[in-house]
């Protein structure tokens, strides 16, 4: 919290309410007993105010406590698990207001029910624990809900990165050079920008920028390419137009002090994005992709190549404009990858516009499906090569189909691992009518699972380990069945 007076005064409202619950007691009740107004009453449980010396008196005499036992900072064992986020960040770093909620509204759910929240939040902890979510998992997870309650689209940045365009006068497209946005950030908004050879300093390859605030110095990898240093520069232009103080140093990630700084980072990298792929441009185009009659990989390829180098950059994009423009809004991104000399896939990256959530992360080491376009894609994958395909993903067990497309490429960033990205409509009423070449006979339909261990796909000639939480599921449906039998011959 902001504050010792802001912990005291949130402790002594929790108490309070609670004392006058086990009473069975209203805010009036309360309020007739005391003398004291219902609103005065209501702001001191609600952590606003703290009641004067003579006040607290009159609270104690009429719930039949001590003086001591209310202005004690200690909470019962009902309480207890809040004292130590009532004292933290976690108001500050988690900046609740994005979800509509204040802290009044929380502190009003913990004492209305605080037994059941206390379990409740337990069972994360040691969700969490079990899963090993350490405050970086968590922070991404906040990050992702927020971008997917507003549908991953954020009309206040476009329209600033609109000013921004019009006010440098800057042509958007493919061919935008580095050199223009590197010439607005050293004059415009005093930076000094240096290539550097970061192997002379030990640090490992995949550090690709460098950023001293105190000296507004930029330092850039000198192994990077065309579209890493644009995106870079267009990101660092982002944190200044935007105004984000608190921000990260270094790309990509190494550490981070708190929940605005990776918010903040997330604001600079939509600047960027949008920046370098014009929205207009890119919804046209992609009308023009999905009125097309028959699915052709190149077309898709040749879509991307229209904007950028990066699939990456361009697979991301869509999510905001599909959404928000296109009427889309049941999709998936996801990034996978796959190191050099390892089988093992990894999401690197997701993002739910829906609510299916097939398929998406674990964090228990199971094996994703093979039978996913962006997973095959990346054992195919040669030497140097772009590869782009699609497939119609259809998921038996959720009994939910996805077109899914996916292009798979050599990490850009010599670490010698492969990466897929890929991006899933989910298949209904409106997003076939939305869709030229769903009936495509080049378009094939794969029944997939999400892990082995949960799939239920018989005979699978790619499965990678048995279906074990499936038969684990079988085998407690029996029982039950076996239960009920039971019970009706007695």
């Amino acid at each position: 919290m902001n504050s010792d007076s802001d912990f005291i005064k949130t402790v002594f409202g929790l108490k309070l309410k609670q004392l006058r619950q086990k009473k069975n007691w209203s805010l009036q009740d309360l309020a007739v007993k005391t003398g004291l107004s219902k609103s005065y009453l209501n702001e001191i449980e609600n952590g606003k105010k703290y009641p004067k010396h003579d006040k607290i008196i009159q609270l104690s005499e009429a719930l039949n406590c001590t003086f001591d036992d209310l202005v004690s900072t200690k909470l019962d064992k009902s309480l207890a698990p809040f004292n130590e986020i009532l004292q933290s960040d976690f108001f500050k770093e988690v900046p609740l207001e994005l979800f509509g909620i204040n802290k009044n509204n929380l502190i009003s759910i913990i004492s209305d029910a605080p037994k059941k929240v206390t379990a409740f939040i337990n069972a994360l902890i040691e969700i969490s624990q079990n899963y090993n979510l350490g405050k970086e998992r968590f922070y991404f997870a906040v990050l992702r809900s927020f971008q997917e309650l507003y549908d991953n689209y954020f009309p206040e940045i476009e329209d600033k990165v609109d000013l921004f365009t019009e006010e440098n006068h800057l042509q958007i497209d493919k061919n935008l050079k580095s050199d223009i946005l590197e010439n607005i950030l050293t004059e415009k908004f005093s930076y000094t920008i240096q290539s550097e050879d970061f192997e002379r300093y030990g640090t490992l390859d995949n550090l690709r920028s460098l950023f001293i605030p105190e000296k507004k110095l930029l330092l850039l990898n000198k192994k990077l390419e065309k579209d890493q240093k644009t995106f870079i520069l267009a990101k660092e232009i982002g944190f200044n137009v935007l105004e984000l103080k608190v921000r990260p140093t270094t790309y990509s990630w190494l550490d981070f002090g708190s929940f605005e700084e990776i918010l903040n980072n997330f604001y600079a990298s939509y600047f960027a994005g949008a920046l370098l792929i014009s929205k207009e441009p890119t919804i046209e185009k992609t009308s023009e992709f999905f009125q097309q009659n028959t699915w052709e990989p190149e077309n898709f390829a040749s879509l991307i190549n229209s904007f950028t180098n990066s699939p990456e950059t361009f697979y991301y994009r869509l999510t905001n404009i599909l959404s928000a423009e296109m009427g889309i809004k049941d999709l998936f991104y996801l990034c996978l990858v796959k190191k050099k000399g390892s089988e093992k896939i990894q999401i690197l990256k997701e993002l739910h516009l829906n609510h299916q959530q097939a398929p998406h992360a674990n964090a228990t080491n199971e094996h994703y499906c093979r039978k996913w376009i962006a997973v095959k894609n990346l054992h195919y994958l040669k030497e140097n090569e772009t590869l782009t395909d699609a497939q119609i993903s259809h998921y038996k067990d959720q009994g939910i189909s996805y077109l899914v497309i996916s292009t798979s490429q050599k990490n850009p960033f010599s670490d010698g691992s492969n990466r897929s990205y890929c991006l899933g409509i989910l298949l209904n009423s409106q997003t076939i009518k939305k869709i030229g070449f769903i009936k495509s006979p080049s378009l094939k339909t794969i029944n997939v699972g999400v892990t082995c261990e949960s799939c239920s796909i018989p005979d699978c000639e790619v499965r990678q380990a048995p279906p074990v939480r499936l038969e684990k599921e079988h085998f407690n449906l029996s029982m039950k069945n076996s239960i009920e039998k039971i019970r009706k011959e007695f």
